[in-house]
């Protein structure tokens, strides 16, 4: 079935952003930096394919794809849930799961395109290298989101226009280190919180792997942002970093704002002004919010963006706090919990061929 086919309302035509910023060439093939190529090298080692690591035979029930309790749907507790049937509700949880990975699946197209950008326009050999490596792990992801959807969703939705806006003002700055800040540190953060929410909450074994195994390759991508940010932002004067400051508050704004989910209380004929009032109402969806920032916040601390009008605007967030937390111990909790999951499941699978052994030697003695 074509994807065009899936979409709960018609997606776009293609959408086309102009190149900007110069493709830069480097001849000088000596050592880099040892902390980048040693990310390089992990970047290589950490290859996988989505096909074969997922077991896609894993059913999934696309009316309640992840287990979302009744409180933290967004109608809950109002005159819309208490109308509702039992179908409906499973209607509304199928729509909420589609548009969560439908943004997932369009933002890691965004982060394909944005690291083939960053191998462009990078000035550093050493970072090219390890670009390189992150635009095969976004393909990957876009491929099994994509897969995820079409196979066991069913359903897809448009990309929503706070991120499409974002993606194409981190695409159309003509300095080097754009694509770095609006992906690496915004769009990748925001996502890693997002997808780690779910993982750790949701019952259903196949988004849990798919989520999981997506967080171990993306911890690489933010500690490379982190490292070659931090080092070029050392260099930068006042006036470069307030500009690179102005464009990380409109970035947490509009990414804040993308999280309501109206285009899915939409679908199900409630005005868009009371979607939106709905949503702003929702407890749930205010802790998620702030949950969302805890990878962004100490991200963009830590290399060195935390002039008074940013820290006013994380305040004015209710994420200010958010900048003491340990990014590196985050990082490190995603790349166990996937390795976790590929021990018990290879033990299953190992434990499984043992019987099999076991009982073909039994019938070869009866």
């Amino acid at each position: 079935m074509s994807t065009h086919d899936l979409y709960v309302k018609g997606p776009q035509e293609p959408w086309q952003v102009p190149a900007s910023g110069a493709a830069r060439f480097n001849w000088d093939y000596d050592d880099g930096r040892d902390r980048l190529l040693a990310l390089y090298q992990k970047g290589k080692d950490k290859q996988w394919d989505g096909a074969k690591r997922i077991d896609w035979d894993l059913e999934v029930d696309p009316y309640d794809a992840l287990g979302t309790p009744d409180e933290a749907m967004t109608l809950y507790g109002s005159r819309y849930w208490d109308s509702m049937t039992e179908q409906n509700k499973g209607d509304l949880r199928r729509h909420y799961a589609s548009w969560q990975f439908s943004q997932f699946l369009h933002g890691e197209q965004g982060a394909m395109i944005c690291a083939a950008r960053i191998v462009e326009s990078v000035p550093d050999l050493d970072a090219k290298f390890y670009s390189a490596t992150q635009t095969m792990d976004e393909a990957r992801h876009a491929e099994i989101y994509a897969r995820f959807l079409h196979e066991k969703i069913g359903m897809l939705y448009p990309v929503n226009d706070n991120l499409q806006g974002l993606l194409g003002d981190t695409l159309r700055d003509s300095r080097w280190d754009m694509p770095y800040l609006g992906m690496q540190v915004l769009i990748e953060g925001l996502a890693l919180a997002a997808f780690g929410m779910i993982r750790d909450t949701t019952d259903k074994p196949l988004p849990q792997q798919i989520l999981a195994y997506v967080m171990q390759d993306e911890a690489r991508h933010v500690a490379f942002g982190r490292m070659a940010l931090r080092d070029y932002y050392k260099q930068l004067s006042d006036a470069e970093l307030r500009e690179r400051e102005e464009f990380v508050i409109e970035g947490c704004y509009l990414m804040r704002d993308r999280l309501r989910g109206v285009e899915v209380l939409e679908n199900f004929g409630i005005p868009k002004k009371e979607a939106e009032q709905l949503s702003e109402e929702s407890e749930f969806l205010h802790l998620f919010r702030k949950l969302l920032f805890s990878r962004i916040v100490p991200c963009v601390k830590d290399i060195g963006l935390w002039g008074e009008r940013l820290q006013k605007a994380y305040v004015d967030m209710g994420v200010f706090d958010l900048g003491d937390s340990s990014l590196d111990l985050l990082m490190a909790q995603d790349e166990e919990i996937a390795d976790r999951l590929d021990r018990e499941r290879f033990a299953a699978e190992e434990a499984a061929r043992v019987s099999e052994v076991e009982g073909a030697i039994a019938e070869g003695t009866v």
